[in-house]
């Protein structure tokens, strides 16, 4: 692998699959690869989405935060203009950490622009997906229920509250929560034709939600279980709300962040010009973007490389792109899964133990490396390096001991050959995966730490992982030269921080070995 310093100040962590990568830990191996460099990192940005994208970092569990909360060296944590962020969620997040050791607070800035989102949106997101079930009689969206769909939605609407609002007066933001109460309640009232009965189980299922979402900060003794009961804001009567709670609750969780609220594209501009690094760090992954991938299994935001200038509130320059793999494939809520795994696959059993979403808790699908959707993630998206973890998870055990498979192609009944995602879904719906097999090995490689201790099988499939998703990102043309084809720079081998290979030959060397 080369080790030349990486290509920009600017670093976009994104994924290329349909999120779940690991791209939490890709920061803090970037910030001690340049913490003694004379470019270290000093900023990470969270660019998109709110709390529904989680991520792990050094065993740290998030949903709204940057992951660069791990690393104490860094200087500010900062929220993008791009993310939809409830002010009680950053509060529930930061105080347990906090109470831990780490310094969250005096590194925080939430740019005035960010966009708040409340118990409205929760309440909304709710009601569309029942409308989904019980009114259009689909298969649930599969939403996490955090508000940012509906939260995203008064942007388009030319409806926002930001963080701005904080610094202003209660009287205006207090009016402006009014209005937009008033319209969510009339939608799900009249458009998403919710029973009373099911409204009023919405405030006892997000209490349900938040009190297993902060079990550690009740066990902690940062907050007690009232603090997460929403069964407060229920009105009355069906279809309204207790306003003066929810407005006092909100405001006064908005005024504790105060301090916070700040000019976060000042920021990056001011430490790209001392020469500083800074990480952009995405939730959800190429395929959940709202434009690109494939609606309704989409997130509400812009999930790529782009939009680290828009949350920045920067100017279009160069960009250090990671993308972020796994081994192998896993998946949530109702999306098309091309290479899913058979359930009675040994396999399958042996990966579904691991694969659990961190904002939800649900259920993972499994499934093998697919080499289109991520080498259409780089050839579309752009890319310098390739991150890829849990490698180990694939090691023979138990009843599983048989080939790895990966994805190369697609196939239609004809036997047509598709070598990139069709961008029409009906299309994509009704072709099947075209597999290359690769032996397996049965050697313990959470310990390793060099590529050359990996078994010859684990360092062939890696070799043909990366190769395949290449050929996909340069289908049709040849590769670039050895000294323009990105490296896999970080191999991931167990879940804790250490357990990362640095050392992969360069790309050129590392595909020979298929």
């Amino acid at each position: 692998m080369s080790l030349l310093p990486f290509s920009s100040q600017l670093i976009a962590d994104v994924g290329i699959s349909l999120g779940d990568e690991g791209k939490g830990r890709l920061i803090p191996e970037v910030e001690h690869e340049l913490r003694d460099s004379k470019a270290p990192v000093t900023v990470v940005l969270k660019v998109n989405g709110g709390a529904n994208s989680g991520h792990t970092a050094a065993g740290i569990k998030l949903n709204l935060l940057p992951s660069g909360v791990v690393e104490k060296g860094i200087s500010h944590l900062a929220i993008g203009s791009g993310v939809v962020a409830d002010p009680r969620k950053a509060w529930w997040e930061a105080q347990p950490l906090e109470k831990k050791g780490y310094n969250v607070l005096a590194r925080l800035v939430i740019d005035e622009r960010t966009l708040v989102s409340d118990l409205t949106h929760r309440l909304l997101d709710l009601a569309w997906e029942d409308y989904r079930v019980n009114i259009l009689a689909e298969e649930p969206r599969g939403s996490t229920g955090r508000g940012i769909t509906p939260a995203y939605g008064d942007e388009v609407g030319q409806w926002q509250i930001t963080y701005a609002d904080f610094l202003g007066s209660r009287e205006d933001y207090a009016r402006k929560l009014a209005q937009r109460a008033n319209r969510a309640l009339r939608t799900i009232q009249h458009v998403c034709q919710v029973s009373p009965e099911t409204f009023a189980g919405f405030f006892d299922k997000l209490s349900a939600a938040e009190l297993r979402a902060n079990t550690e900060a009740l066990e902690l003794g940062v907050f007690e279980k009232s603090e997460f009961d929403f069964t407060g804001f229920r009105g009355a009567a069906p279809f309204t709300l207790n306003l003066e709670a929810l407005t006092e609750t909100y405001w006064q969780a908005g005024r504790r962040l105060t301090k916070n609220i700040g000019e976060v594209r000042e920021l990056i501009l001011r430490e790209v010009r001392a020469g500083h690094t800074i990480i952009g760090e995405f939730g959800q992954a190429y395929w959940l973007d709202k434009r690109h991938g494939f609606s309704p299994n989409v997130t509400a935001s812009h999930t790529f490389t782009p939009e680290f200038f828009e949350s920045a509130g920067i100017p279009v320059q160069a960009i250090h792109t990671f993308g972020v793999a796994k081994a192998y494939d896993t998946k949530v809520g109702t999306h098309v899964f091309l290479t899913q795994m058979d359930e009675a696959h040994p396999l399958s059993a042996l990966l579904k133990q691991l694969e659990f979403g961190t904002s939800t808790g649900r259920q993972r699908m499994v499934g093998w490396y697919d080499a289109v959707e991520k080498g259409d993630a780089l050839r579309y998206g752009g890319f310098q390096d390739v991150m890829i973890n849990k490698l180990d998870a694939l090691t023979h055990r138990g009843a599983w001991n048989s080939e790895l498979l990966i994805c190369a192609a697609y196939e239609d009944a004809a036997g047509k050959r598709y070598h990139h995602v069709p961008r029409n879904d009906a299309i994509r719906k009704t072709l099947r995966p075209v597999y290359t097999t690769h032996p397996g090995w049965s050697e313990d490689v959470s310990q390793v730490r060099h590529f050359a201790d990996l078994p010859k099988n684990a360092q062939r499939y890696v070799a043909a992982m990366v190769r395949s998703l290449l050929e996909v990102a340069y289908h049709g043309e040849p590769l670039p030269s050895a000294a323009k084809l990105p490296n896999l720079r970080y191999l991931g081998v167990g879940p804790e921080p250490s357990q990362i290979i640095k050392d992969v030959p360069a790309t050129a060397d590392l595909i020979k070995l298929v």
